[in-house]
């Protein structure tokens, strides 16, 4: 008999509201049966004592790389998706990954950001940290209202990568402020023709009046109402920051009315993007944000800055630096950790960890094959302990959800978000049959988050058994280095 079973754990199926002992097994890449005493096969894992759930399913992780699939293994990913920022061009980005192999099952979006970037610059660059970093010396996308001419490019671009298979559009709002509305009301329009969500960092954050985080929010609700587009809110919690309360009931409202509107969080009070993301050039940074200067580190040295001066010279020269900022001191502030539970506790809402790239101390990205991962390798927690932490402290310790309830929100709600859209999706976040063998076997008593911010690289611990598109990536606890059973997650393409 060849395949594999899973046999004597406690099976967590959130499509199914299963959670008992049982068995699951698996055939050619699919999940064959669950349920009792299945008998044996090739290959027999004793799941006695764990948890079996589908593998997490992350929409926010901009990695894509073999280094950072492996951290993300641990964290009980099975399926790592870039949908806020995406990739263009998409089908070179696709036949680069399967090109190389990748750990784990990906894809991404067609990017809006680049799509500005060509239309408006003529740089006709392939989407990267670095590139995004360097196009942001010439500021013309950043700030300008696009011509009508410019907006047929930025279309044009959206809708070769939406038939190329991209997963939807990557609206980074925020890193281009001055974005029209007619623009962005037709890149929804388009977005709604072809039926694609579309995952936006909404364009402003600030706690107060003009350009706040509730007008961003009350913009992407008007486009959702009037383009009819789903609009997918990226890490709620910091988009929102401290004006979270208010934001949460005016997106609640919109939902109740029917609007198509989800959201997603990461467990963490600290977010991270590159240095020279325009909100940090603002002026008005410390009255708007409530935070000073020194709110903003150096991920490479941990560095923080003094105050404008420092920051903007900074900005010019290394303008790809990764950089933290640290908006809610959840360790010591109570109300800062209700603000938090707010997102990441949101009724229907998924957990996404907008994990990042992987720096080494010179600032290079870090694509290479070493495991464990070079000591100099540096990225924020959440990159490595995002789904683990979730579970270990607003399920475990908290009791803030039930377990169901939390694989729900790491597998099927982010699966379930993508199934009107992209058909690869409605085989995964669950476990039934027929559906893919994506499987995370883990110790809920053991399972944490190691990584923190002054030792970034430390995988999470837990997570036992890894089995990707039917084929074992850990066992035991440990990851096979060969294994490469990543499958490309893309839309059906359409030939021009």
């Amino acid at each position: 008999m060849g395949g594999l079973v899973i046999s004597g754990g406690r099976v967590v199926d959130p499509a199914s509201g299963m959670d008992g002992i049982g068995d699951v097994a698996v055939l050619d890449g699919r999940i064959a049966a669950v349920g009792a005493d299945l008998g044996s096969a090739e290959r027999v894992i004793d799941a006695t004592g764990l948890v079996v759930a589908p593998g997490f399913i992350d929409l926010h992780a901009h990695g894509q790389s073999i280094p950072a699939d492996r951290m993300q293994a641990f964290d009980g990913v099975t399926t790592t998706l870039d949908l806020e920022a995406g990739v263009l061009p998409v089908a070179s980005w696709y036949r680069r990954q399967a090109d190389k192999g990748r750990v784990l099952n990906y894809g991404a979006a067609a990017n809006w950001a680049f799509a500005r970037i060509g239309a408006m610059t003529g740089s006709n660059a392939e989407s990267s940290l670095e590139a995004f970093g360097n196009a942001m010396r010439d500021r013309r996308w950043m700030d300008n209202v696009a011509s009508e001419t410019e907006v047929v490019g930025i279309l044009d671009r959206l809708a070769i990568g939406l038939n190329e298979g991209g997963i939807g559009i990557g609206i980074l709002n925020a890193y281009a402020p001055g974005a029209g509305v007619q623009e962005l009301t037709a890149v929804c329009q388009l977005a709604a023709a072809h039926n694609v969500a579309t995952f936006t960092h909404v364009a402003y954050m600030s706690r107060i009046d003009p350009e706040s985080a509730a007008e961003a929010y009350i913009r992407l609700i008007g486009y959702a109402g009037a383009t009819g587009a789903h609009m997918h809110i990226c890490h709620f919690n910091s988009s929102s920051k401290t004006d979270v309360e208010r934001c949460a009931v005016l997106v609640k409202k919109a939902q109740a009315q029917g609007l198509p509107i989800t959201v997603e969080a990461y467990p963490y009070g600290t977010g991270s993007t590159v240095l020279a993301a325009a909100f940090f050039s603002d002026p008005e940074f410390e009255a708007r944000n409530g935070l000073g200067y020194d709110s903003v580190q150096r991920v490479t040295d941990g560095r923080r800055f003094r105050d404008r001066q420092e920051l903007l010279a900074a900005q010019a020269e290394e303008p790809s630096t990764l950089v933290l900022w640290h908006i809610l001191d959840t360790e010591n502030n109570p109300h800062h950790r209700d603000l938090l539970d707010i997102s990441v506790l949101y009724p229907g809402g998924a957990i996404a960890s907008d994990a990042m790239p992987w720096t080494l101390s010179d600032g290079s990205v870090y694509t290479g094959d070493a495991w464990p991962l070079p000591n100099d390798a540096t990225s924020h927690p959440r990159s490595a302990g995002c789904f683990t932490r979730f579970i270990r402290e607003w399920v475990r310790e908290r009791k803030a959800v039930s377990l169901l309830e939390g694989i729900r929100k790491c597998a099927l709600i982010p699966a379930e978000i993508l199934s009107a859209s992209t058909p690869a999706m409605r085989a995964k976040g669950r476990l039934q049959v027929g559906a893919d063998a994506d499987i995370v076997v883990f110790d809920f008593d053991a399972l944490t988050d190691r990584a923190t911010f002054s030792a970034m690289n430390r995988p999470s611990e837990g997570v036992r058994h890894l089995v990707v598109s039917g084929q074992p990536l850990i066992s035991d606890g440990v990851l096979d280095v060969a294994a490469r059973p990543g499958l490309p997650v893309r839309r059906p393409v359409v030939e021009s």
